[in-house]
């Protein structure tokens, strides 16, 4: 086959983007945005908590060997996991919320990948310079001494960030200062360290060489937002009643012929995905708003108003280019749909801080056994076993009495001990096996069933928890 009837290639190699360092209030956000995250991210497993002398005390742990998540005054045990569940459920609406009312705002401003790649780009400027210099460097074919070292410099700084975002990860999972020791004096588990090697090559990797790919080949969202978003969704766009036909005024042209776009290509240059936003809507735009900026500096130069590009809706397009007045920006996102979201996501909200206030620092589960189901005693009394199960959520042991109620009078003994009383040691949940038994002569004794309560009561506070079950009697 000739090169002629060769099938064309599909593969499209990746255009590197360097984005050109620009100012505004959207830049300004996004630094604040970032230092925020940031922050919240690397110094959170080192702040301290104080839950006793037997509990850890770091704010935010997820203890996966105890496990348990304890959340500064909060702790969650395997059993609430609707907790979690819930918070899983906010975060969707959440985010369903803010793409219907503002496009993809979480992804130009707080998704992971687009604050490490910011970062990654700031050290990148730092080294090598702003975007010309940084294409005079990637179109040198040549690794000189000078190419060499900046390339190197900016990689040694990267993979520092890298490691500390891998160890900042598994600090989460286990006390921050032991673990930290543990590191560096290769004490560690072999786990530490295998998850800080992946965190470390994921992070330079997808933030130093991949960046805008993650977006668009690998996050599924681009796609799925168009399900999220309508006419009514406020996003960045280019006013093209305004900006076109596009071009530098040159000398004899009449004011006016033109418009206000002098095709000075600022937007397209600070954009990190490396689009142009005057070709309208994009799956790769992440609204970061870098474009507006750049923009609003080029107009302030020439003497135009600013906002040739910013955040508006598409039925706001309709109405400009027919030349009325668009609704206020606050009637797009106080909406039927965004109102819809914000309900349900407070109401999920609410429900979980009910949940949360109510629950008690102590419970109490019974379990009958059923192998055999009674037991008839050398002096005709009848006797049935339970495993019972006992919380104790405060920060200390607690000692616990145990009795039954019933319609009947029954007698209650916990296997092992001489009193009705148990002790639970901080933050535990112990088992214990407890035997009911009544006279031959009581109706529960030649009855199927008798209904049963198990009352717990803290000695240390007075606070009680009961569970229900059922005395099997010979019928």
């Amino acid at each position: 086959m000739s090169d002629s009837q060769q099938a064309p290639s599909l593969y499209a190699a990746r255009e590197p983007v360097f984005p050109k360092r620009v100012y505004g209030r959207f830049r300004n956000l996004k630094w604040l945005i970032m230092a925020v995250t940031l922050g919240i991210y690397y110094l959170i497993p080192w702040i301290r908590w104080d839950r006793g002398t037997e509990l850890p005390d770091q704010a935010v742990l997820l203890d996966l060997a105890s496990r348990r998540f304890y959340f500064f005054w909060i702790e969650i045990w395997p059993y609430e996991f609707y907790f979690v569940g819930g918070l899983l459920i906010m975060a969707g609406l959440g985010l369903f919320l803010f793409t219907s009312a503002l496009g993809r705002v979480w992804c130009g401003y707080t998704c992971p990948q687009t604050v490490w790649v910011d970062l990654f780009i700031l050290v990148e400027r730092w080294i090598e310079g702003d975007r010309n210099a940084r294409l005079r460097l990637h179109r040198q074919k040549k690794m000189d001494f000078h190419k060499l070292r900046l390339r190197v410099t900016k990689w040694i700084v990267w993979l520092l960030i890298s490691v500390a975002t891998g160890g900042a990860w598994v600090f989460y999972f286990t006390d921050a200062p032991t673990l930290a020791v543990d590191l560096i004096t290769f004490n560690a588990h072999a786990v530490a360290y295998s998850t800080i090697l992946v965190m470390t090559v994921t992070t330079f990797i997808f933030g130093g060489f991949m960046r805008e790919q993650v977006c668009n080949y690998m996050c599924p969202w681009p796609r799925i937002q168009a399900a999220m978003m309508d006419t009514d969704t406020l996003t960045v766009a280019y006013r093209h009643w305004r900006g076109e036909p596009r071009g530098k005024l040159r000398k004899g042209e009449e004011e006016g012929s033109k418009g206000d776009c002098i095709d000075c290509m600022a937007c397209v240059n600070v954009c990190p995905a490396g689009i142009d936003i005057r070709d309208g809507q994009q799956m790769e735009c992440i609204t970061c708003a870098l474009c507006i900026d750049a923009c609003d500096e080029i107009m302030d130069k020439i003497g135009k108003p600013r906002g040739l590009i910013g955040y508006m809706a598409l039925k706001d397009e309709v109405t400009e280019t027919a030349g009325k007045t668009p609704v206020s920006p606050w009637k797009h996102i106080f909406r039927l749909r965004t109102m819809i979201y914000t309900g349900l996501w407070s109401l999920i909200g609410v429900g979980l801080l009910f949940m949360l206030f109510i629950r008690s620092d102590l419970d109490i589960s019974v379990a009958p056994v059923r192998s055999p189901v009674f037991i008839t005693m050398s002096d005709g009394s009848i006797r049935n076993a339970y495993d019972i199960r006992l919380r104790n959520k405060h920060g200390e042991e607690h000692s616990f009495e145990l009795m039954a109620r019933s319609d009947v009078p029954m007698q209650l003994e916990i296997e092992g001990a001489d009193f009705s009383q148990v002790s639970v040691p901080a933050d535990e949940l112990r088992t214990i096996r407890v035997y009911l038994t009544v006279p031959e002569t009581s109706p529960a004794a030649s009855s199927k069933v008798t209904d049963v309560r198990i009352w717990i009561t803290d000695l240390e506070n007075g606070d009680r928890a009961h569970a229900d079950s059922v005395f099997n009697g010979r019928e």
